[in-house]
């Protein structure tokens, strides 16, 4: 039986993976801030020791992407720091790290979608505190996997699906951006997939990043459409604008869509389509 510890159990992808863990023959121990404070060494090493872990799935980040221009300490805290304490534990303790992190790493100006060996060149302190945990993970010296995910949602906590909902079931007139494209991402896909890696052992002798996102492409227009096509909220005009529309701290990526061939060659996986998957977590909701 293998000791599976992840952090971060309360949001989005947390959520998802406690669900699959409670399914499991496998121990998976689910914490948060109330159980571990991830940035403590101490804490972190006691915990180690206590429970034996096999594999550290690190769910936990600042993910405030506007908040973090004016918190970048916070974030760097959270999302470098926090990663670092988890790969040299990881790596002292024997164990394997699973860290999530994100496209906000690439710059959003390609045309084609982003493979693992591209150049990162993040314009958003979010973007920039995430890839620097990247690289502390990497040169830790831990046994290690990074998903790269984009655009993610579920039916927990604060997202755009979920906002889009109530907006369009509350408002006869909406505008979205149409210039930014990329993948809506199912957080119980990501979780699926890194669960079967998990209880599989897949992971031994697999370091490395990873792309991970739902199948498809689509602009944040695409996706408020297709949301309140399906939930049937056809009062609501849904109008296409620009980015420049809407004055914001953070340059967001105009294209981010992640390049998958790598993860779905390695761990033999079958990614769903974004419509497909958005459906699924609709149905979950009602």
């Amino acid at each position: 039986m293998r000791n599976i510890l992840i952090t971060g159990a309360n949001g989005q992808l947390g959520n998802e993976m406690r669900r699959l863990g409670a399914e499991s023959g496998n121990r998976y121990i689910c914490t948060d801030v109330a159980e571990l404070d991830i940035t403590s060494e101490e804490a972190v090493r006691r915990m180690m020791a206590e429970e034996h872990a096999d594999v550290i799935v690190n769910c936990a980040a600042y993910t405030n992407v506007d908040k973090a221009e004016e918190e970048e300490e916070r974030a760097d805290l959270l999302n470098h720091k926090a990663p670092a304490i988890l790969a040299a534990a990881a790596r002292d303790f024997g164990a394997t790290l699973i860290h999530v992190s994100t496209d906000y790493v690439f710059d959003g100006t390609g045309h084609l979608p982003y493979t693992e060996q591209d150049p990162t060149g993040p314009t958003s302190a979010y973007g920039r505190t995430k890839l620097a945990g990247e690289a502390a993970i990497q040169q830790s010296g831990c046994n290690y996997l990074i998903f790269r995910t984009a655009w993610l949602y579920s039916e927990f906590g604060n997202n755009f699906l979920k906002t889009m909902l109530r907006l369009t079931g509350e408002r006869e007139r909406l505008t979205v951006v149409f210039d930014q494209i990329g993948t809506p991402t199912y957080a119980a896909d990501l979780a699926g997939a890194i669960f079967r890696i998990v209880e599989e052992g897949a992971y031994t002798g697999c370091n490395g990043i990873y792309h991970y996102s739902d199948e498809g492409v689509c602009s944040w227009y695409d996706f408020a459409t297709a949301i309140a096509r399906h939930a049937g909220h056809a009062k609501c005009e849904i109008l296409p604008c620009h980015s420049w529309e809407y004055p914001s701290k953070v340059r967001r990526p105009a294209y981010s869509v992640l390049d998958k061939s790598k993860v779905k060659e390695s761990f033999d996986l079958r990614i769903p389509h974004w419509h497909d998957a958005m459906e699924r977590c609709m149905q979950r909701l009602k």
